[in-house]
């Protein structure tokens, strides 16, 4: 036995330092940077800070990480500990999830924080979504204060109450998230993230915010603006020459006074306009680099006069533009129990001259083939058709076809009426169903091409495989030779 075990003791590894006994750690005789960046693969300082307890060697290395990160749930106490234990020379990134905090609790360590920072802040707050305007006003605020190092700020805070500071330069700032706001002054974003501030900020994201009655920037440097959900907005100034990006969506949507935009971006390249748009309210200055376009959705029917004054934003934003290169544009069919339905692709009369055009069509049990062609017809010369069919989230599967007399089915002189697309080279469909109306307007987009190259088809997950087999045999039956035909199906 003792003879066995000197064996096994020979054939163990030592891990004891070369020439020393075995009670020599050999881990902690590793250089700092590897120790450190162990440290940092465990993306958690209080585990991080349990490394201290395993000798003299590891006491203060957590204290010296570039990155502290404070995964959910968080307690603001840990943080503020944390920030005043640390020693590192710069602090490169700090990331804190918290659940339900209060403006208190994050403001007694954000200030540390921000002088401290010269990288990335992620806060995220995970709280109860208040909607309505008395809620979004109640509370107390959050007093950002001012990263005059941080490149990138993320805020998501459930809701709490955000004052930006009056004063300061974000000098290194380039990109700013804010979400999830009630948004108290004296002072206004606008000015807050304006050149004279925020002299190089690149790109600003704000979502579902409280407080934004006017929204007014003035940058130099901004190249991606993206506006989502701002409940209150009445007034929206965009003074941006270097802007390439611009996604304005559902902030005017619940305006009880006519909005007023000005917008001036010169070399605006992608405009994703997703909410109500007026030409006498809603001014958008010279555009002449823009590429892509995405309006409004279209109401495909409608009952009455209020259906024509919604689709009304997507039209006239069609007739803005003479020549862009892409146009994504959403068709929504109204549900099939809603009685005395007005066909309503009739009032887009003219598209602007492209080449990429992308539809995304919920049909609802409605037929879709007129409504594709109403627009085909209108852009000839499109090179790349992209036509994507989703569901509403809460019946992903239901599809109840809607009955033969259905207006849908008006007019129908697209299943017979002659179309020449003579330069369309890829069709791509995605989450086909494998339906009968389906079939029919692949099988007409094969009649009306010319030149066509490729086509690749993606199935719904929810079509088993035999019925996408079947389906995409009959579809290779449609097409001619030398068109290159891809399936795929999402599992």
């Amino acid at each position: 036995m003792e003879h066995c075990d000197g064996e096994n003791s020979a054939k163990r590894p030592n891990l004891s330092a070369a020439g020393g006994s075995d009670s020599e750690d050999r881990l902690s005789a590793l250089p700092d940077d590897v120790l450190m960046h162990t440290l940092l693969k465990l993306l958690d300082v209080a585990v991080a800070a349990r490394t201290s307890v395993l000798s003299s060697r590891w006491r203060r290395l957590w204290r010296l990480l570039p990155e502290l990160n404070f995964p959910f749930p968080s307690d603001p106490q840990h943080i503020r500990l944390a920030l005043t234990a640390h020693e590192a020379p710069a602090l490169h990134r700090l990331s804190v999830d918290f659940i339900d905090a209060t403006a208190e609790s994050v403001a007694a360590w954000l200030p540390m924080a921000a002088r401290r920072l010269s990288g990335d802040l992620l806060l995220i707050n995970t709280a109860p979504h208040n909607e309505t305007e008395d809620e979004a006003a109640e509370g107390g605020a959050l007093e950002l204060p001012c990263f005059e190092s941080a490149t990138s700020i993320h805020l998501e805070l459930g809701y709490l109450g955000l004052a930006v500071p009056p004063l300061g330069e974000f000098a290194g700032l380039t990109d700013l998230f804010l979400a999830f706001i009630k948004l108290h002054g004296p002072c206004e974003l606008g000015e807050a993230v304006s050149s004279l501030r925020c002299p190089s900020l690149q790109r600003l994201t704000v979502c579902d915010a409280w407080g934004m009655a006017n929204f007014n920037i003035h940058s130099e440097s901004l190249k991606q603006l993206k506006l989502i959900d701002l409940h209150q907005l009445q007034q929206l100034t965009v003074m941006t020459p270097a802007l390439v990006h611009l996604c304005v969506s559902s902030c005017f949507s619940s305006s009880h006074n006519q909005p007023v935009a000005n917008i001036s971006a010169p070399k605006l390249v992608s405009l994703d306009w997703g909410d109500h748009y007026d030409p006498r309210f809603t001014q958008l200055g010279k555009m002449e680099n823009l590429e892509c376009l995405s309006p409004y959705p279209f109401l495909v029917f409608g009952r009455d006069e209020s259906a024509h004054e919604l689709n009304s934003s997507c039209v006239s934003l069609l007739q803005r533009f003479e020549l862009i290169r892409s146009l994504s544009l959403t068709l929504i069919y109204v549900p099939q129990d809603i009685p005395n339905k007005q066909y309503l692709m009739e009032d887009i009369k003219r598209l602007p001259d492209l080449t990429h055009l992308t539809l995304y069509i919920n049909p609802q049990g409605h037929s879709f083939g007129a409504s594709v062609f109403h627009l085909l017809r209108m852009c000839t010369g499109v090179r790349n058709l992209v036509l994507k069919f989703y569901s509403t989230p809460h019946h992903p599967e239901a599809e109840t076809l809607c009955p033969s007399g259905c207006v849908c089915h008006q007019p129908p002189n697209w299943k017979t009426e002659q179309l020449v697309l003579n330069r369309l080279q890829e069709v791509e469909i995605w989450n086909l169903r494998a339906t009968e109306r389906e079939a029919a307007l692949v099988k007409r987009l094969f009649e009306w091409e010319t030149v066509l190259q490729k086509m690749t088809v993606t199935f719904h997950w929810s079509v088993n495989k035999s019925t996408a087999n079947k389906f995409w045999r009959m579809l290779r039956n449609f097409s001619r030779p030398g068109i290159r035909m891809l399936g795929r199906r999402v599992a």
